[in-house]
């Protein structure tokens, strides 16, 4: 993924985290920002980073589903991704339409998912809808991820058949974000300091996917970001 990644975007991340379970596999990016990048953010041109990025991607996208067929002998059938530009990282989802062999056991029944589900459900009803379908689980006990079903409602479907996709994709992911950034009710079910939170959408699936990284309990005296260290 760093090989990739610098390849197209010129720059790779510093350090890369994967997590690979039951049909997805996920891939935290930290301390990835190109030195252009960091001189439109000082400029606060954020849209034009994120525009960029998302235009790289797309180039990415056959390589990399290339590269994980040949790894995981299967291709992915979605990718999602997304960045947190104000510290650095990043993060890009595989899901796939059947269990990857080579992932760990989820868990489905981790403390505390009815509650973090109805949060999500609360969130997602303030930013859009409802979705008709939750569901989450943990890939382990620093990656918990959460999909969402039939979240668009009729005015954005229609923004989309009109070819505004991506910039109602940035709308959502700021105005959702706000919801999710320091959210203590979360963290306070979790027990668990929530270090970054990615969101991004399939809009021809009607679907969308979450991830949180989070930090497991500390030890006294710890230090959150040192127990997220992908080095």
């Amino acid at each position: 993924m760093g090989r990739l990644l610098r390849d197209t975007f010129g720059k790779g991340p510093e350090s890369v985290y994967v997590s690979i379970g039951y049909t997805f596999i996920t891939m935290y990016l930290r301390n990835f920002l190109t030195p252009s990048e960091k001189v439109l953010m000082e400029q606060d041109q954020e849209i034009i980073v994120m525009q960029t990025r998302d235009k790289l991607m797309q180039t990415l996208m056959p390589e990399l589903n290339g590269y994980l067929e040949g790894l995981l002998g299967q291709k992915p059938g979605e990718v999602y991704y997304d960045w947190g530009l104000h510290n650095r990282a990043g993060m890009i989802v595989g899901v796939f339409s059947g269990p990857v062999e080579a992932g760990e056991r989820i868990n489905e029944a981790y403390a505390g998912r009815e509650a973090v589900e109805a949060e999500i459900v609360d969130i997602s009803r303030n930013a859009q809808k409802a979705p008709e379908e939750i569901y989450s689980c943990e890939l382990n006990d620093r990656t918990l991820v959460v999909v969402r079903n039939g979240i668009l409602v009729r005015i954005e479907k229609e923004l989309i058949r009109h070819g505004v996709g991506p910039q109602l994709r940035q709308v959502k992911r700021v105005l959702e974000k706000s919801y999710m950034h320091n959210n203590t009710h979360l963290e306070s079910i979790l027990q668990k300091k929530i270090i970054d939170s990615f969101v991004d959408w399939d809009f021809d699936l009607d679907k969308s996917l979450i991830v949180f990284v989070l930090n497991p309990k500390l030890p006294r005296g710890g230090n959150a970001l040192d127990m997220v260290d992908m080095s």
